[in-house]
């Protein structure tokens, strides 16, 4: 039994411990101890540095040299939806943390309907979201529009005492559902999202843009 409880708890460590402390191996051109997902920069004017770039401020361009990998351009768009603008990486070291990152473009709906109408093609994702492919033209356009929002999956799976160990406590607790909840940080931008039956969400925004984050959350509990 004590051998069982032991190894259960060598396996927690396992999982968590990456989320804390560096990696033995460094990866070529990459500091384990920079831009990572808690070490938020603010400017004092509504404005913050996140992961080394500006989200509201730095083009797709910018974000893209600054992240590097190869980041896919898209419109995401589920039914009955104009889509948003989105740049997708697979997996990109933040840090010493591995993760899914999704950049939100700041593009308007009329744009991008516009997008849409010349785009070579569309695939099916999970369940009837749309992923719609850009012309080429528009993708050099997409690189000139500023990222308003940035989306971070870390592998690892994290827990709500994990996440006040980093970022300390929130500015408001919203909960979802029993394992669901959304701890906001208005002051630094952030909104994140711990969830027991899925994977952690942690959402960047300038500070002075945070609606962005807030009244989707509002509306959504006003019409449960």
């Amino acid at each position: 039994m004590k051998f069982a409880l032991s190894l259960i708890a060598l396996i927690i460590a396992a999982l968590v411990l990456p989320f804390f402390l560096p990696v033995s191996g460094k990866q070529e051109g990459i500091d384990p101890n920079v831009n990572l997902p808690w070490q938020i920069d603010l400017d004092g004017q509504g404005g913050s540095r996140v992961f080394g770039v500006r989200p509201g401020l730095d083009t797709l361009a910018e974000v893209r040299a600054v992240l590097g990998g190869d980041a896919e351009v898209a419109i995401v768009a589920a039914p009955d939806e104009v889509g948003s603008l989105e740049a997708y990486y697979a997996q990109l070291p933040l840090g010493f943390v591995l993760a899914k990152v999704i950049l939100t473009v700041d593009a308007s709906p009329e744009l991008i309907v516009a997008m849409r109408d010349r785009a070579l093609k569309a695939e099916h994702m999970e369940s009837t979201t749309r992923k719609i492919r850009l012309h080429p033209d528009d993708l050099i356009l997409a690189e000139r529009l500023p990222v308003k929002a940035i989306s971070v999956i870390p592998t690892v799976n994290l827990d709500e005492a994990t996440v006040l160990q980093r970022f300390g406590p929130p500015g408001e607790r919203l909960l979802v559902s029993e394992k669901r909840v959304h701890l906001l940080y208005p002051e630094r931008g952030l909104d994140v999202v711990v969830d027991a039956d899925g994977k952690e969400l942690l959402q960047y925004v300038a500070p002075r843009h945070f609606s962005l984050l807030r009244e989707p959350l509002l509306k959504s509990s006003v019409g449960q």
